[in-house]
Protein backbone atom coordinates (compact mmCIF):
# COMPACT_ATOMS: atom_id res chain seq x y z
CA UNK A 1 0.00 0.00 0.00
CA UNK A 2 1.08 3.59 -0.62
CA UNK A 3 -0.46 7.00 -0.06
CA UNK A 4 -1.74 9.03 -2.99
CA UNK A 5 -4.08 11.89 -3.77
CA UNK A 6 -6.83 10.19 -5.74
CA UNK A 7 -9.35 12.05 -7.89
CA UNK A 8 -12.64 10.24 -8.47
CA UNK A 9 -15.76 11.09 -10.46
CA UNK A 10 -18.99 9.11 -10.25
CA UNK A 11 -22.64 9.52 -9.34
CA UNK A 12 -21.50 11.02 -6.03
CA UNK A 13 -19.69 13.81 -7.86
CA UNK A 14 -16.12 14.98 -8.41
CA UNK A 15 -13.76 14.73 -5.44
CA UNK A 16 -10.10 14.47 -4.44
CA UNK A 17 -8.81 12.87 -1.26
CA UNK A 18 -5.62 11.46 0.25
CA UNK A 19 -6.03 7.69 0.26
CA UNK A 20 -4.19 4.43 0.81
CA UNK A 21 -3.82 2.75 -2.57
CA UNK A 22 -2.84 -0.84 -3.28
CA UNK A 23 0.18 -1.42 -5.53
CA UNK A 24 -2.06 -3.57 -7.73
CA UNK A 25 -3.95 -0.42 -8.73
CA UNK A 26 -0.89 1.16 -10.34
CA UNK A 27 -1.13 1.56 -14.14
CA UNK A 28 -0.26 -1.42 -16.30
CA UNK A 29 0.54 -1.89 -19.98
CA UNK A 30 3.15 -0.50 -22.42
CA UNK A 31 3.14 2.95 -20.81
CA UNK A 32 3.93 1.53 -17.38
CA UNK A 33 7.30 -0.22 -17.43
CA UNK A 34 9.16 1.65 -14.66
CA UNK A 35 8.07 1.91 -11.04
CA UNK A 36 9.42 4.95 -9.21
CA UNK A 37 9.53 5.59 -5.48
CA UNK A 38 8.58 9.26 -5.48
CA UNK A 39 10.59 11.53 -3.19
CA UNK A 40 9.05 14.86 -4.17
CA UNK A 41 6.48 16.39 -6.45
CA UNK A 42 5.04 19.85 -6.99
CA UNK A 43 1.77 21.73 -6.98
CA UNK A 44 1.31 23.48 -10.33
CA UNK A 45 -1.61 25.52 -11.65
CA UNK A 46 -2.67 22.57 -13.79
CA UNK A 47 -2.61 20.32 -10.71
CA UNK A 48 -4.85 22.82 -8.95
CA UNK A 49 -7.34 22.70 -11.81
CA UNK A 50 -7.24 18.90 -11.74
CA UNK A 51 -7.74 18.60 -7.98
CA UNK A 52 -10.63 21.08 -7.86
CA UNK A 53 -12.22 20.05 -11.15
CA UNK A 54 -12.45 23.72 -12.20
CA UNK A 55 -11.21 22.79 -15.66
CA UNK A 56 -11.51 19.44 -17.49
CA UNK A 57 -7.82 18.61 -17.04
CA UNK A 58 -8.39 15.01 -15.95
CA UNK A 59 -9.41 12.76 -18.85
CA UNK A 60 -9.90 9.43 -17.05
CA UNK A 61 -10.82 8.32 -13.54
CA UNK A 62 -9.66 7.50 -10.98
CA UNK A 63 -6.58 9.71 -11.43
CA UNK A 64 -3.54 10.64 -9.37
CA UNK A 65 -2.65 14.27 -10.17
CA UNK A 66 0.86 15.69 -10.31
CA UNK A 67 2.56 16.67 -13.57
CA UNK A 68 6.03 16.56 -11.96
CA UNK A 69 7.95 14.03 -9.90
CA UNK A 70 11.47 13.17 -8.82
CA UNK A 71 12.52 9.94 -7.21
CA UNK A 72 14.34 6.63 -7.48
CA UNK A 73 13.61 3.69 -9.76
CA UNK A 74 12.26 0.79 -7.71
CA UNK A 75 11.82 -1.70 -10.57
CA UNK A 76 12.12 -1.56 -14.34
CA UNK A 77 11.62 -3.58 -17.50
CA UNK A 78 12.79 -0.63 -19.61
CA UNK A 79 16.33 -0.99 -21.03
CA UNK A 80 17.39 2.54 -20.01
CA UNK A 81 16.62 2.26 -16.30
CA UNK A 82 17.79 0.14 -13.41
CA UNK A 83 16.73 0.02 -9.74
CA UNK A 84 18.43 2.84 -7.85
CA UNK A 85 18.57 5.27 -10.80
CA UNK A 86 17.53 8.82 -9.88
CA UNK A 87 14.96 10.23 -12.31
CA UNK A 88 12.79 13.25 -12.97
CA UNK A 89 9.60 13.56 -14.99
CA UNK A 90 7.73 16.56 -16.39
CA UNK A 91 4.56 16.46 -18.46
CA UNK A 92 3.69 13.74 -21.00
CA UNK A 93 0.05 13.91 -19.87
CA UNK A 94 0.96 12.55 -16.44
CA UNK A 95 -1.66 13.68 -13.93
CA UNK A 96 -4.17 14.05 -16.78
CA UNK A 97 -4.38 10.74 -18.66
CA UNK A 98 -1.80 8.72 -16.67
CA UNK A 99 -1.32 8.54 -12.90
CA UNK A 100 1.05 11.27 -11.73
CA UNK A 101 3.45 12.35 -9.03
CA UNK A 102 1.29 13.26 -6.03
CA UNK A 103 1.74 9.78 -4.61
CA UNK A 104 4.43 7.74 -2.91
CA UNK A 105 4.74 5.53 -6.01
CA UNK A 106 4.33 6.02 -9.74
CA UNK A 107 4.45 3.53 -12.60
CA UNK A 108 5.45 5.19 -15.86
CA UNK A 109 6.78 4.79 -19.36
CA UNK A 110 10.57 4.85 -19.15
CA UNK A 111 10.68 6.90 -22.35
CA UNK A 112 9.22 9.80 -20.37
CA UNK A 113 11.97 9.88 -17.75
CA UNK A 114 15.25 11.78 -17.76
CA UNK A 115 18.17 11.39 -15.34
CA UNK A 116 18.02 13.63 -12.29
CA UNK A 117 21.16 15.81 -12.61
CA UNK A 118 23.70 15.17 -9.88
CA UNK A 119 23.63 18.89 -9.05
CA UNK A 120 20.10 18.61 -7.64
CA UNK A 121 18.38 16.85 -4.78
CA UNK A 122 14.88 15.60 -5.63
CA UNK A 123 13.46 18.55 -3.68
CA UNK A 124 15.58 21.04 -5.63
CA UNK A 125 14.56 19.41 -8.90
CA UNK A 126 10.93 19.88 -7.93
CA UNK A 127 11.53 23.47 -6.84
CA UNK A 128 12.51 23.86 -10.48
CA UNK A 129 9.89 21.43 -11.83
CA UNK A 130 7.92 21.99 -14.99
CA UNK A 131 8.08 25.72 -14.28
CA UNK A 132 11.86 25.91 -14.44
CA UNK A 133 12.16 23.37 -17.24
CA UNK A 134 9.68 25.45 -19.26
CA UNK A 135 11.63 28.63 -18.51
CA UNK A 136 14.82 27.02 -19.77
CA UNK A 137 13.01 26.06 -22.98
CA UNK A 138 12.08 29.76 -23.30
CA UNK A 139 15.70 30.80 -22.72
CA UNK A 140 16.93 28.30 -25.30
CA UNK A 141 14.44 29.75 -27.80
CA UNK A 142 15.66 33.29 -27.07
CA UNK A 143 19.24 32.13 -27.58
CA UNK A 144 18.44 30.29 -30.82
CA UNK A 145 16.97 33.50 -32.19
CA UNK A 146 20.07 35.45 -31.22
CA UNK A 147 18.72 37.48 -28.29
CA UNK A 148 21.68 38.50 -26.12
CA UNK A 149 21.88 40.48 -22.87
CA UNK A 150 23.36 43.51 -24.64
CA UNK A 151 20.30 43.77 -26.90
CA UNK A 152 18.10 45.16 -24.13
CA UNK A 153 15.57 44.29 -21.45
CA UNK A 154 13.66 41.03 -21.22
CA UNK A 155 10.15 41.36 -19.82
CA UNK A 156 8.67 38.55 -17.71
CA UNK A 157 4.90 38.59 -17.14
CA UNK A 158 3.21 36.86 -14.22
CA UNK A 159 6.57 37.27 -12.55
CA UNK A 160 5.58 36.37 -8.98
CA UNK A 161 4.19 32.98 -10.03
CA UNK A 162 6.12 29.74 -10.35
CA UNK A 163 7.24 30.09 -13.96
CA UNK A 164 7.78 33.82 -13.65
CA UNK A 165 9.88 33.57 -10.50
CA UNK A 166 12.25 31.04 -12.02
CA UNK A 167 12.39 33.08 -15.23
CA UNK A 168 13.48 36.21 -13.36
CA UNK A 169 16.17 34.34 -11.41
CA UNK A 170 17.50 32.41 -14.42
CA UNK A 171 17.57 35.34 -16.85
CA UNK A 172 19.28 37.57 -14.28
CA UNK A 173 21.92 34.90 -13.63
CA UNK A 174 22.60 34.76 -17.39
CA UNK A 175 23.23 38.49 -17.47
CA UNK A 176 19.95 39.76 -18.91
CA UNK A 177 18.30 42.92 -17.58
CA UNK A 178 14.87 41.77 -16.41
CA UNK A 179 11.65 43.78 -16.12
CA UNK A 180 9.16 41.85 -13.96
CA UNK A 181 5.41 42.37 -14.39
CA UNK A 182 3.09 41.50 -11.50
CA UNK A 183 -0.31 42.39 -10.14
CA UNK A 184 1.00 41.99 -6.60
CA UNK A 185 2.77 45.21 -5.64
CA UNK A 186 3.83 43.70 -2.32
CA UNK A 187 6.10 41.27 -4.20
CA UNK A 188 8.37 43.99 -5.61
CA UNK A 189 11.17 43.39 -3.09
CA UNK A 190 10.90 39.63 -3.63
CA UNK A 191 11.26 40.02 -7.40
CA UNK A 192 14.22 42.36 -7.02
CA UNK A 193 15.86 39.82 -4.72
CA UNK A 194 15.59 37.32 -7.58
CA UNK A 195 17.34 39.72 -9.92
CA UNK A 196 14.65 41.93 -11.46
CA UNK A 197 15.98 45.37 -12.38
CA UNK A 198 12.51 46.91 -12.51
CA UNK A 199 9.04 45.83 -11.38
CA UNK A 200 6.04 46.93 -13.43
CA UNK A 201 2.34 46.95 -12.59
CA UNK A 202 0.16 44.40 -14.38
CA UNK A 203 -2.42 47.10 -15.22
CA UNK A 204 0.03 48.54 -17.76
CA UNK A 205 -0.38 45.36 -19.83
CA UNK A 206 -3.73 43.67 -19.26
CA UNK A 207 -6.00 46.17 -21.03
CA UNK A 208 -6.53 46.65 -24.78
CA UNK A 209 -3.58 48.49 -26.32
CA UNK A 210 -2.28 49.82 -29.62
CA UNK A 211 -1.34 47.48 -32.50
CA UNK A 212 2.16 49.00 -32.27
CA UNK A 213 3.57 50.74 -29.21
CA UNK A 214 6.91 52.22 -28.23
CA UNK A 215 9.71 49.67 -28.63
CA UNK A 216 10.82 48.47 -25.18
CA UNK A 217 11.79 44.80 -25.06
CA UNK A 218 14.48 42.73 -26.73
CA UNK A 219 12.62 39.62 -25.65
CA UNK A 220 9.93 38.29 -23.36
CA UNK A 221 8.77 35.33 -21.34
CA UNK A 222 4.98 35.53 -21.21
CA UNK A 223 2.95 33.31 -18.87
CA UNK A 224 -0.32 35.24 -19.19
CA UNK A 225 -1.64 35.38 -22.76
CA UNK A 226 -4.60 37.54 -23.84
CA UNK A 227 -4.14 41.35 -23.77
CA UNK A 228 -0.88 41.03 -21.85
CA UNK A 229 0.75 38.98 -24.61
CA UNK A 230 -0.68 41.27 -27.28
CA UNK A 231 0.77 44.35 -25.56
CA UNK A 232 4.14 42.69 -25.02
CA UNK A 233 4.33 41.88 -28.74
CA UNK A 234 3.33 45.45 -29.62
CA UNK A 235 6.14 46.81 -27.41
CA UNK A 236 8.89 44.44 -28.58
CA UNK A 237 11.86 45.91 -30.41
CA UNK A 238 12.67 45.27 -34.05
CA UNK A 239 13.82 41.65 -34.42
CA UNK A 240 12.87 40.79 -30.84
CA UNK A 241 11.52 37.45 -29.63
CA UNK A 242 8.50 36.77 -27.43
CA UNK A 243 8.22 33.30 -25.90
CA UNK A 244 4.67 32.32 -24.91
CA UNK A 245 4.25 29.54 -22.38
CA UNK A 246 1.12 30.28 -20.34
CA UNK A 247 -2.49 31.42 -20.33
CA UNK A 248 -3.17 32.66 -16.80
CA UNK A 249 -4.95 35.70 -18.28
CA UNK A 250 -6.84 33.86 -21.00
CA UNK A 251 -6.44 31.75 -24.13
CA UNK A 252 -7.29 34.57 -26.53
CA UNK A 253 -4.77 36.76 -28.34
CA UNK A 254 -6.41 40.09 -29.31
CA UNK A 255 -3.45 41.30 -31.36
CA UNK A 256 -2.62 42.48 -34.87
CA UNK A 257 0.01 41.28 -37.31
CA UNK A 258 1.77 44.66 -37.14
CA UNK A 259 4.62 43.66 -34.77
CA UNK A 260 5.41 40.64 -36.90
CA UNK A 261 5.37 42.19 -40.37
CA UNK A 262 6.61 45.71 -39.52
CA UNK A 263 9.18 44.93 -36.82
CA UNK A 264 10.06 41.33 -37.59
CA UNK A 265 9.05 40.21 -34.10
CA UNK A 266 9.03 36.45 -33.52
CA UNK A 267 6.33 34.85 -31.38
CA UNK A 268 7.72 31.51 -30.22
CA UNK A 269 5.29 29.04 -28.69
CA UNK A 270 6.78 26.94 -25.89
CA UNK A 271 5.25 23.54 -25.16
CA UNK A 272 6.69 21.56 -22.27
CA UNK A 273 4.29 18.61 -22.13
CA UNK A 274 5.22 16.67 -25.27
CA UNK A 275 8.73 18.03 -25.82
CA UNK A 276 11.16 15.49 -27.33
CA UNK A 277 13.59 13.85 -24.95
CA UNK A 278 16.66 15.53 -26.48
CA UNK A 279 15.23 18.96 -25.64
CA UNK A 280 14.45 17.85 -22.09
CA UNK A 281 17.98 16.57 -21.56
CA UNK A 282 19.44 19.84 -22.84
CA UNK A 283 17.11 21.91 -20.66
CA UNK A 284 18.03 20.00 -17.50
CA UNK A 285 21.73 20.08 -18.42
CA UNK A 286 21.59 23.85 -18.71
CA UNK A 287 19.57 24.25 -15.52
CA UNK A 288 22.29 22.40 -13.62
CA UNK A 289 24.81 24.93 -14.96
CA UNK A 290 22.93 28.21 -15.16
CA UNK A 291 20.43 28.35 -12.28
CA UNK A 292 21.58 29.95 -9.04
CA UNK A 293 20.48 27.38 -6.46
CA UNK A 294 20.66 29.96 -3.67
CA UNK A 295 17.57 31.56 -5.25
CA UNK A 296 15.50 28.39 -4.91
CA UNK A 297 15.04 28.97 -1.20
CA UNK A 298 13.47 32.35 -1.96
CA UNK A 299 11.20 30.89 -4.61
CA UNK A 300 10.06 27.72 -2.84
CA UNK A 301 7.62 26.70 -0.13
CA UNK A 302 7.51 23.05 0.98
CA UNK A 303 4.37 21.21 2.05
CA UNK A 304 3.50 17.59 2.76
CA UNK A 305 1.33 15.36 0.60
CA UNK A 306 -1.39 15.65 3.24
CA UNK A 307 -1.37 19.45 2.84
CA UNK A 308 -1.54 19.52 -0.95
CA UNK A 309 -5.33 19.57 -1.37
CA UNK A 310 -5.77 22.43 1.10
CA UNK A 311 -3.07 24.47 -0.67
CA UNK A 312 -4.79 24.13 -4.03
CA UNK A 313 -7.29 26.95 -3.64
CA UNK A 314 -4.58 29.39 -2.60
CA UNK A 315 -2.72 28.51 -5.77
CA UNK A 316 -5.74 29.07 -8.01
CA UNK A 317 -6.53 32.35 -6.25
CA UNK A 318 -3.06 33.67 -7.09
CA UNK A 319 -2.00 33.80 -3.43
CA UNK A 320 1.04 31.54 -3.82
CA UNK A 321 4.45 33.07 -4.40
CA UNK A 322 6.87 31.09 -6.55
CA UNK A 323 6.94 27.32 -6.35
CA UNK A 324 5.28 24.75 -4.09
CA UNK A 325 7.28 21.56 -3.48
CA UNK A 326 5.40 18.56 -2.10
CA UNK A 327 7.50 16.29 0.11
CA UNK A 328 6.08 12.88 -0.72
CA UNK A 329 8.38 10.36 0.99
Amino acid sequence: MFKAILIEKDEQGYRAALKDVDDAQLPAGPEANVTVKVAASTLNYKDGLAITGKSPVVRKFPMVPGIDLAGTVESSSHPDWQPGDRVVLNGWGVGETHWGGLAEKARLNGDWLVPLPAAFTPEQAMAIGTAGYTVMLCVLALERHGVKPEHGEIVVTGAAGGVGSVAVALLAKLGYTVAAVTGRAAEADYLKSLGAATVLERSEFNQPGKPLAKERWAGAVDTVGSHTLANVCAQTKYGGVVTACGLAGGMDLPASVAPFILRGVTLAGIDSVMRPKADRLEAWRRLAIDLDLTKLGLITREITLAEAIAATQQLLDGQVRGRVVVRVS
